[in-house]
């Protein structure tokens, strides 16, 4: 296929979390916020006079400094974090909007509330309780904890307009995104898809770690190259998987997949736009604030909900995916020691086979990604099978 304009571009944006557009936003004026989940809004850190950058460890090596601090046994990608910032790679940061969601998360941003890493004078960081349970009660609790930690400490220490009708342009500048990001997404659903799992995976990652105005005309360029892409004549991919799973923030890993002979056609993963780039609707008699609040708590499909209906929805959300997009099956990562995907890995390995019929490969991995040799294994193996399993029905057919 033809190269798609500018992801030359935003491959090189993504070399460091303190790239040449979050340089230009702060030059402007403008205020970094960091986040780590998807349980901080970033529409709210996006703001006129702030932008939000969903923080990563681009390039690392082993932690040893945060290891020290945090002990071999947590997830990789927190100790990353905190590696990076002990470093400096983040000192361009204005504040850190953290949740009380992923615990080795909330660790790493414990260590910047209460040592002194972040070297700018205006940082600091707030805590938001995100609630277990996706009902009213929790809507109206989220809501409130939005209001004390996120609205009222960016208006009180940085002078931001935390209005109504600055919120409702925020929504709408966020949509206009979500909306680009969903069409150049959809062209993974054609029976031979005009881009690839990697190429979405760097277009979904800037439009993460990026000032969002400063990357809307390449995303628009992108998505009316993508009318008029035509695919392989004779595509490189055997099948077509959903990459699901805990945080995944290395487009590379998806090229990984894809050398191995599997297309990724969906992102259902920490970082990715399954859910996580849906618009946002504000309802009749709706306050912006709670149409955030309502929004993020309903779309989102983290198993730190663990009510029994909820994680069945889970399972249906990710098989009814496979199908939407005509995967053959699904690759379900998990981080070393992340709490909560490794139950969900585990459960979505035995249910999605047994109750909806789609093979699954389950993989635990590091954040610095050692074991490509292995990971190449098991992925080669996992497309033969499905390959195998195709060969056998058509004969039976």
């Amino acid at each position: 296929m033809r190269d798609l304009p500018h992801l030359i571009e935003f491959e090189e944006l993504l070399q460091q979390a303190h790239n040449a557009l979050v340089r230009q936003a702060r030059e402007e004026g403008n205020k970094a916020l960091g986040y780590t989940c998807y349980f901080m809004p970033e529409v709210l850190l996006d703001l006129p006079g702030c932008f939000s950058v969903r923080l990563r460890a681009p390039r690392s090596s082993y932690p040893d400094m945060a290891t020290y601090y945090m002990s071999n046994r947590t997830c990789m990608y927190g100790r990353c974090l905190l590696e990076r910032a002990l470093e400096g790679g983040f000192n361009f940061l204005d504040a850190q909007m953290a949740t009380e969601t992923c615990t080795v998360t909330c660790r790493f941003q414990e260590h910047l509330q209460l040592m002194d890493i972040i070297q700018n004078p205006d940082f600091f960081c707030e805590f938001t309780d995100v609630p277990f349970k996706k009902n009213q009660n929790s809507i109206e609790h989220y809501e409130k904890q939005l209001r004390a930690h996120v609205l009222d400490p960016l208006k009180e220490r940085f002078g931001i307009d935390t209005s109504d009708e600055a919120m409702l342009q925020a929504i709408a500048e966020h949509n206009e995104v979500c909306a680009l990001i969903t069409e150049i997404g959809s062209y993974r659903k054609l029976e031979k898809p005009t881009i690839t799992g990697t190429e979405f995976a760097i277009i979904q990652l800037v439009s993460q770690v990026c000032p969002k105005e400063l990357i809307l005309e390449q995303l628009k360029d992108i998505a009316q190259a993508l009318k008029v892409r035509e695919p392989d004549v004779r595509p490189a991919w055997k099948c077509k998987v959903v990459l699901a799973g805990s945080e995944e923030d290395d487009p590379y890993f998806v090229q990984l997949i894809e050398e191995c002979g599997a297309l990724v056609v969906a992102d259902r993963h920490c970082y990715g736009s399954l859910p996580g780039r849906e618009q946002i609707v504000v309802r009749e008699g709706e306050t912006p604030l709670r149409a955030i609040a309502r929004h993020y708590l309903e779309t989102s499909m983290c198993p730190r909900f663990m009510e029994q209906n909820t994680m069945r929805e889970r399972k249906q959300y990710l098989a009814d995916t496979a199908r939407e997009y005509g995967a053959d099956g699904i690759v379900i990562t998990q981080m070393k020691f992340c709490e909560y995907w490794s139950y969900e890995r585990t459960i979505d390995s035995l249910i999605l086979p047994r109750d909806f019929g789609i093979p699954v490969c389950s993989i635990e991995k590091e954040y610095v990604n050692a074991a490509v040799g292995q990971l190449r294994t098991r992925f080669q193996a996992f497309v033969e099978s499905i390959e195998f399993k195709k060969l056998q029905k058509g004969a039976a057919g």
